[in-house]
């Protein structure tokens, strides 16, 4: 945190970890020269940049600047037309990760009980079953977890249902988690819930994690620091470090200091949208 109650919170190219120009700190994720168009929309265009390890990242912007193209783009679900993304100098292939996607309903199996969707990627891996049943034990304990997970999908709530897609991403014990907005569908009090649920699981285990959100006091509230990223070719526009302690708890969000990143945050990606 700066000194000066009254000075901006830091910039992406000054002490920033993480920036379009190159990172200063312990990059986990290095991303070179990334491209990527879609028809005539360019989003991409030699795009560099690099994540640090074991932060919480949000990513903000305006709508359509490539926010869920970047983390499908790093996690391989789409190709890049050109570039490098390399995980400690290892390919994708390499790297241990977890994606928790938006729409929870569609990313779990229908005809699978909720345990078997959270044991699938292990089951996937030739993990043994003993060792199986061992991590689900652990991973319900360390998340307090109380929902009966001999359920089927569509006997949960949709809340519930998003739960058991974290913890499928989450069971594999990844090095790096992605997640796109993956409170959207939530009603508001499960959405406050698993927000505290995923602080602290972030703060048990200091997993790398890239987090795609559309509101901003959830990105702030969340995050270590906060990408915001221009309109397409997309770059970095901005890069905010939060710096407020954790836990952070419903009394944090009307503090000054979460008041005046957000509002600085707000201001940046306002300038985004009018193009100014």
């Amino acid at each position: 945190m700066a000194e000066d109650a009254n000075a901006p919170p830091s910039r992406a190219g000054a002490s920033s970890p993480l920036s379009a120009a190159g990172a200063t700190g312990d990059a986990h994720i290095t991303i070179r020269g990334l491209s990527k168009t879609f028809g005539d929309a360019v989003i991409y265009d030699n795009f560099d940049l690099d994540i640090p390890r074991g932060r919480f990242v949000s990513v903000f912007g305006p709508n359509g600047c490539g926010k869920s193209t970047l983390i499908n783009l790093i996690s391989g679900l789409i190709d890049p037309d050109a570039g490098t993304i390399r995980f400690d100098g290892k390919h994708l292939r390499d790297t241990n990760f977890g994606y928790v996607f938006q729409n929870y309903r569609e990313a779990l199996f229908p005809w699978m009980r909720s345990i078997d969707n959270i044991r699938y990627p292990l089951k996937f891996r030739n993990i043994p079953r003993a060792e199986q049943r061992d991590r689900v034990d652990r991973l319900v304990e360390r998340l307090g977890v109380t929902i009966d997970l001999n359920k089927y999908p569509y006997q949960m709530s949709g809340g519930q249902q998003q739960l058991v897609s974290i913890m499928r991403s989450l069971v594999i014990e990844p090095e790096v988690l992605f997640l796109d907005e993956p409170f959207s569908a939530l009603d508001y009090e499960m959405t406050l819930f698993m927000r505290d649920q995923l602080q602290a699981l972030f703060m048990d285990t200091k997993t790398t994690m890239v987090f795609v959100s559309h509101d901003l006091e959830e990105a702030v509230y969340l995050a270590d620091d906060v990408m915001l990223l221009s309109r397409g070719p997309a770059e970095v526009a901005d890069y905010v470090n939060v710096g407020i302690p954790r836990p952070r708890t419903a009394a944090t969000i009307s503090e000054d200091e979460f008041v005046q990143i957000k509002a600085h945050c707000l201001e940046v990606f306002q300038k985004l949208v009018r193009g100014t």
